[in-house]
């Protein structure tokens, strides 16, 4: 089994937060990574823990008028400058592009703020997640490490999903390669509060929709692909003419869940056209320009407050630890 769907946090931010320590006295954040680590036959000095492979290009973000009517976020008001990191699942720096471990991918968007401040969102291309705590994705990761080599029947990784079905579901979902990130949807993993000027607040998920519409390989092309064929794709596309995304809020209706990121809500949902994110020019010496940058879904706005979902508040703390090890290096 491929462990793609399984390396799908992504990390690359800072907060600190406390989460309870296991059996080797670790929080379980710092646990997160180190599996991580392992499974990408780590550590690779400089790079992210997981995503390590990546890109970054600029833009601009332009509001709708509605935008304003869901928040009251500054950068749903007006025009605002952006940077975008595109990446691979993983922490190998050089996985193949069309690798089946290279999925999820991933993209980080820092809005960057009138007032010299910055807010982020992390998304990753499939609708959902496979564990609805930090415990429980460090026990799949866990089991992903202990299955390898292993000759047990069943493996540990596959007694995990037998007895976790939102990882099951996880796993098993289809992730084609994309012909391009241009072509690539992403979703947020975790609900966030909005609220406007008046004071109404609603719970929403990010929806991130390429205006290219969804376009993915045949599987042929797929193995033919070339390494890098995202990386160097996306560049090229933005030199030749503006890349453009649709980002989109799906509203939570009265009793969905907004704290457990393995719940996916129905399609039938309401969804709220916020804005469109257009990318015109690519970060010279891309790398070198990654490896500071932390980008973090808890770096909220006026206007934007987190849900309680257990996985949202862990990801800072485990990204502090990765780029912690990363900038030491």
């Amino acid at each position: 089994m491929k462990i793609s769907a399984i390396l799908s946090v992504l990390f690359a931010a800072t907060v600190a937060v406390t989460y309870p320590a296991l059996a080797d006295d670790k929080p379980v954040t710092e646990q997160l990574v180190d599996t991580l680590t392992t499974l990408s036959g780590g550590p690779h000095a400089g790079y992210r823990a997981n995503h390590a492979k990546g890109v970054m290009l600029q833009g601009t973000f332009t509001p709708t008028a509605q935008a304003a009517g869901i928040s009251q976020a500054a950068h749903f008001q007006k025009a605002t400058p952006v940077l975008v990191r595109f990446s691979d699942a993983t922490g190998v720096p050089n996985i193949p592009d069309a690798n089946g471990n290279a999925f999820p991918k991933g993209i980080a968007i820092r809005f960057q703020l009138p007032d010299g401040s910055a807010t982020d969102i992390v998304s990753i291309s499939v609708n959902g997640f496979p564990a609805a705590t930090p415990e429980d994705f460090l026990g799949l990761l866990n089991a992903v490490r202990d299955s390898q080599g292993s000759t047990a029947k069943p493996s540990p990784v596959e007694q995990f999903l037998g007895a976790h079905p939102a990882a099951l579901k996880f796993v098993t979902t289809p992730k084609p390669a994309p012909v391009s990130f241009a072509t690539q949807p992403f979703f947020g993993v975790n609900a966030f509060q909005f609220t406007n000027a008046a004071g109404k607040a609603v719970y929403g998920r990010y929806q991130i929709v390429p205006v290219a519409g969804a376009q993915y390989l045949n599987q042929a092309a797929a193995d033919k692909a070339a390494p890098d064929y995202l990386m160097t794709d996306i560049v090229a596309r933005v030199q030749a003419k503006d890349v453009q995304y649709k980002l989109l809020l799906q509203l939570a209706a009265p009793g969905d869940d907004v704290n457990n990121a393995t719940v996916v809500w129905p399609d039938s949902r309401q969804t709220v056209e916020l804005g469109t994110l257009t990318l015109n020019k690519a970060v010279a010496d891309s790398q070198a320009a990654e490896k500071p940058i932390m980008f973090n879904p808890l770096q909220l706005t006026d206007g934007i407050a987190p849900s309680q979902d257990p996985i949202l508040l862990a990801r800072p703390a485990a990204y502090a630890v990765s780029y912690g090890r990363r900038l030491g290096h």
